[in-house]
């Protein structure tokens, strides 16, 4: 009974509740667009790992995160060959540079992949078909997102470190969060950057398994302390989520948008919990009629509270609906955004537990409503 008294009324009375489904909705959009936004960029610097389909990564010891890794012995890749669940191994290199071009100098990551068309560097992020164009000297793909910020086109040439190179193709999803990740062979990254010149550098070796089930049984393998003085070895989803981790925890951008997610789930709450204490509080002569004619406090509380998760759900139906425009247009205009089902589910439950708390608040006005008042 008291259930459907509290649909009829919202029903009945949606105008009062109206402005109270539209706060909760905002403040769903407010949050998670806020934490999507925060994983979308921080998660920019695991790139190189998530747009792969290495089941390992072998690195340098203690590196924190995937682009800030440092060249390695090129003796460990025979060492991971020695165990016969590794398939294949393959290096990766990272270097830095200088682009010049029509509008001006951009720093630009150096990302050198092997080209081969079962590569597993950047697999996820590039055809075939883009591999092969890399096989010619001097030619570099840059992400689709980021021509427009570099002045050029496919054909186009600029020059990096001094030296030529010419636009050969596009990568998808490897917009970088500061500079460019430009991506080129093995080769053309150790010509464009000297520091990477000597056959022996390497920053990554890149391994596929024969089943990548077995990933951290290898890693165990490959563990103890008097390798990891030489070399460290990551599955895929531990490199990626150390980089995550020590950009969003450790990096001074990282706390400051840190901080300013907290400040605005603090606003988006503030305004939907006095929003909704409004609208619960409006029916205040309603309900103490109600308690005038003998309705026990329990039941008025069950009411409350009911309404209270009504309003919370439909405006959280509206959050989520506006979340996912949000994504829509950052995909378009290629706008990191990792608007995945945990910070989805997270953002729900807070949003739901702020609409109940309201309610429950409103409470406190209606215990203390004077039934007799409104016989004055």
């Amino acid at each position: 009974m008291a259930v459907a008294l509290a649909r009829k009324t919202l029903v009945h009375e949606w105008r009062r509740f109206l402005p109270a489904v539209m706060s909760v909705g905002f403040s769903g959009v407010l949050i998670i667009v806020q934490g999507a936004l925060l994983l979308g960029i921080v998660g920019t610097n695991a790139l190189p790992v998530t747009q792969s389909r290495a089941d390992l990564w072998v690195g340098f010891p203690g590196t924190q995160s995937a682009d800030l890794g440092r060249s390695i012995d090129a003796g460990a890749a025979a060492e991971l060959l020695v165990d016969p669940r590794v398939l294949r191994v393959e290096p990766l290199l990272l270097g830095s540079g200088d682009w010049r071009g029509p509008r001006g100098g951009v720093s630009v990551t150096l990302i050198g992949i092997d080209t081969r068309p079962d590569g597993l560097g950047l697999a996820e992020a590039m055809p075939r078909s883009g591999r092969a164009l890399l096989t010619e000297p001097a030619t570099v793909l840059v992400d689709v997102a980021d021509l427009d910020k570099l002045g050029t086109a496919i054909g186009g040439a600029a020059e990096i470190n001094g030296q030529r190179v010419r636009v050969v193709g596009t990568t998808d999803g490897m917009r970088a969060m500061g500079g460019v990740n430009v991506v080129a062979s093995l080769a053309t990254v150790r010509t464009l950057d000297r520091s990477l010149a000597a056959a022996g550098d390497v920053t990554y070796y890149l391994a596929a398994l024969r089943s990548p089930g077995a990933a951290r049984a290898v890693k165990a393998r490959f563990s103890p302390p008097e390798t990891r003085k030489r070399f460290e070895v990551w599955t895929a989803e531990d490199l990626a989520g150390r980089s995550v981790r020590y950009w969003l925890l450790e990096s001074g951008a990282g706390v400051g948008f840190i901080f300013a997610t907290i400040v605005a789930l603090l606003v988006g709450t503030l305004i939907t919990s006095q929003t909704l204490t409004a609208a619960v509080a409006a029916s205040t002569p309603q309900y103490a009629t109600l308690r005038a004619i003998g309705v026990p406090f329990p039941k008025l509380r069950r009411i409350v509270v009911e309404q209270a998760a009504w309003v919370g759900a439909a405006g959280l139906a509206l959050g989520l609906a506006g979340s996912l425009l949000a994504a829509a247009l950052a995909y378009v205009n290629g706008i990191p955004f990792a608007l995945g089902a945990g910070i989805m589910a997270l953002s729900g439950g807070l949003v739901l537990s702020v609409a109940l708390l309201a309610g429950v608040l409103a409470l406190r006005r209606l215990r203390h409503a004077d039934p007799a008042a409104l016989l004055r």
